[in-house]
């Protein structure tokens, strides 16, 4: 159990994580400190009811194309995927792929991404569209939140133009290493300037609903466990 004044390393603040905090928790603490809007749209879900993510945001900005014979301006564009593949190539240990920009009409992730981001060593995978290879990535089981299953390819269709770039989700700013936390309930972006203090208090506030729901299962009223332990 991490200690709420020494979180220790990256890698066992993770793990706790991991073990102990849900979204909700921490989407109640980031209310209390202002932090109001940190939510992704609830149709970004899980390909599997118990995948976990808590990682690194490293955010991907994808653009819409129309396929054609004009060369443009822009050498990126001419790529098959844009600056895809050099993204997912830099992903870094405990880092999640984030993307969004453009219309979430196709599919921004797949099994042969998932592999390499696995051999990476990356959290997960969070898009703000669909996914699919469905059945490869739930065999490898690699954590992948999506708005879920379309095979529609966006090699045609969109190329990502930018990456470790600020990248806004329906409202949500996403910046290169915040946190991202993914459950069933949903996925909860944590400013990175504010995380320790977060996590604290969410460890806290998670640890106090365990002592209140003991108390609630022995008989005491909601009224009285709130008024005593301030935790509902």
């Amino acid at each position: 159990m991490i200690s709420l004044h020494n979180p220790g390393s990256e890698e066992e603040l993770i793990a706790s994580i991991k073990a102990e905090l849900f979204t909700a928790v921490i989407g109640d603490i980031m209310d209390k400190l202002g932090f109001l809007n940190q939510f992704l749209p609830p149709q970004v879900q899980p390909l599997r009811n118990d995948m976990v993510i808590v990682g690194k945001a490293m955010p991907v900005l994808e653009a819409d194309v129309i396929e054609s014979t004009e060369q443009g301006n822009n050498p990126i564009l001419q790529k098959p995927f844009g600056l895809m593949l050099e993204a997912l190539d830099d992903l870094k240990t405990n880092e999640v792929y984030i993307c969004t920009g453009s219309a979430p009409s196709y599919a921004l992730w797949g099994e042969l991404m998932s592999m390499r981001a696995i051999k990476l060593g990356a959290a997960g995978a969070v898009v703000n569209g669909y996914s699919r290879d469905t059945n490869g990535i739930l065999e490898l089981n690699f954590p992948v939140f999506s708005y879920g299953s379309y095979a529609k390819d966006q090699a045609p269709r969109g190329k990502v133009i930018d990456f470790r770039t600020s990248i806004e989700m329906n409202g949500v700013l996403i910046r290169n290493g915040d946190y991202v936390i993914g459950d069933r309930d949903g996925v909860c972006i944590v400013p990175k300037e504010a995380s320790t203090e977060i996590f604290r208090l969410a460890f806290e506030k998670a640890r106090g609903e365990k002592v209140v729901f003991q108390k609630i299962k022995e008989g005491m009223s909601a009224k009285a466990a709130f008024e005593t332990y301030g935790i509902m």
